[in-house]
């Protein structure tokens, strides 16, 4: 895996050098939310192409995403899929959610970012033991309702492993 500022001692420095760059966590939030495909970022995003190409390129190459070959049609296309490392920004996604709920207001009132714990059906803290039962939730068991998108949960896109 590549890091970017290999120098700079601080490990919060080295994250925000890789993840700090306009669009680079919201593309991480939706890959971990599923999402694969140049075309589906960038519309569900509003991000220009030759941004999102720019921040894919650079997750592939920090080891965060992993470009996979699809068939479309007659051509050979990537997708962009979550490996291990980009599944462990989740605690830093749980983090900003909690924190923008608590500092920040919507632009129209539709409720916070809930995490249910699948396993019992509970809306619980995010990146914590449910409130529910008490377990501790697994990234497999979580999922996401963004009431501001829609009621329906959301489960968490599992991460591929790699060689890299």
């Amino acid at each position: 895996m590549t890091t970017t500022q290999p120098s700079v001692p601080c490990p919060i420095g080295r994250a925000v050098g890789l993840l700090g760059e306009r669009w680079t966590l919201l593309i991480l939030r939706n890959a971990n939310l599923g999402t694969t495909r140049f075309d589906a970022f960038r519309d569900e995003l509003g991000i220009a192409d030759n941004i999102l190409s720019n921040r894919l390129a650079r997750l592939v190459e920090a080891g965060l995403l992993t470009r996979v070959p699809y068939r479309d049609g007659g051509r050979t296309r990537q997708e962009y899929r979550l490996t291990t490392a980009g599944a462990e920004v989740l605690p830093v996604l749980h983090a900003l959610a909690v924190w923008g709920d608590k500092h920040t207001e919507p632009a129209e009132p539709t409720g916070p970012l809930q995490v249910i714990h699948q396993r019992c059906g509970q809306i619980t803290t995010p990146g914590r033991a449910c409130e529910g039962c008490g377990e501790f939730v697994r990234r497999e068991e979580e999922a996401w309702v963004r009431p501001w998108v829609s009621p329906d949960p959301i489960t968490l896109a599992s991460p591929i492993t790699t060689d890299a």
